[in-house]
């Protein structure tokens, strides 16, 4: 069996441990990088390919006769055509559980920094008025508390399950949205998105990018949302109609908003959210995910997953069906 890894530079091979992934088959391709016109060459002979970010779409499908396990190295899998590759007859299997802790503590950080103004008391002491204050402290900036808040989930698999957690231990009340994209009475414990949205001071997204989520954030969201609201997104940015946020942002629609994912990933394009002139708005290269551990974690999470389907067990299967 061969296999290939189209992007093993996106984990950040360095300093992990690659043996339980190179022992998992005899033959490997490891390509730091793949653009989409060197996909179909590189896994041309390939029975398993690993991508974290490099789309696989129909006609890759089509013509990679040889490929029988597609490893997402990510919990997302909206870079596979998953309905091709089931026509196919090609399983997917994605990482899931790897970054929880990662995820959720770069969650927190983020909402923090926000709420208890560190940027703006950063300025504020590198700007001297600290030095030069009348008052031991400076109070320019109030500060939130998290306790009594009520934090929105958007998104309860592993992550938002995980989110509301550290949120209760915080003190605070958690509202659980129903699914985005349906539209019966909502489940046992959830709550329409419309009331998560109006009755929510800090809103946090976990949900995966699918037809029913894409812009699920956009202008009447934010219509509908606190004027002292703080969006948080570690899903996937298009779920979020960036030119939307930054207009609320501009605005003073909402209060603040981090996110650590972006429409285009590197956005070499440039983006909304990258002018420096938006208030309280917190933007990270996608590294909610990215300790040491939580990286460890996917590769192991990936070996597992070979082995298992070379044993005729497969795991973590993602169909077009479960989106």
């Amino acid at each position: 069996m061969r296999g290939v890894f189209l992007d093993i530079n996106s984990v950040g091979p360095e300093d992990l441990d690659l043996d339980p992934l190179t022992t998992s088959l005899d033959d490997w391709s490891f390509h730091e990088q793949t653009s989409p016109g060197q996909v179909l060459q590189a896994i041309q002979d390939a029975n398993i390919v690993i991508t974290n970010k490099v789309p696989v779409d129909r006609d890759i499908l089509q013509a990679a006769n040889s490929l029988a396990l597609i490893c997402v190295a990510a919990t997302g899998t909206n870079n596979i055509d998953l309905v091709a590759a089931e026509e196919r007859n090609i399983t997917v299997c994605n990482a899931r559980a790897y970054a929880t802790t990662s995820v959720v503590e770069h969650v927190f950080s983020m909402i923090l920094a926000l709420t208890r103004r560190h940027h703006d008391y950063r300025v504020a002491v590198g700007t001297g008025k600290w030095q030069s204050a009348a008052s031991f402290c400076l109070l320019d900036y109030p500060v939130r508390e998290l306790a009594g808040q009520t934090l929105g989930i958007i998104g309860y698999g592993e992550l938002g399950r995980a989110v509301a957690r550290m949120g209760d231990a915080f003190g605070m009340k958690i509202l659980v949205a129903q699914r985005p994209g349906t539209r019966s009475k909502p489940e046992t414990g959830r709550t329409p998105l419309s009331q998560v949205l109006a009755q929510s001071n800090i809103i946090s997204l976990h949900c995966p990018l699918t037809g029913s989520t894409a812009n699920l954030i956009d202008r009447n969201e934010f219509a509908q949302m606190r004027e002292d609201a703080l969006l948080i997104n570690t899903a996937r940015g298009g779920i979020v109609n960036e030119s939307a946020l930054s207009q609320a942002l501009l605005a003073g629609r909402i209060a603040g908003a981090a996110v650590d994912v972006l429409s285009e990933e590197p956005p070499r394009h440039g983006n909304p959210l990258l002018d420096d002139s938006i208030p309280n708005l917190i933007v990270t290269p996608h590294i909610a995910w990215a300790s040491v551990h939580a990286r460890q974690m996917l590769i192991n999470e990936l070996a597992a997953n070979i082995r298992a389907f070379l044993d005729g067990r497969p795991r973590n299967i993602v169909t077009a069906s479960c989106h």
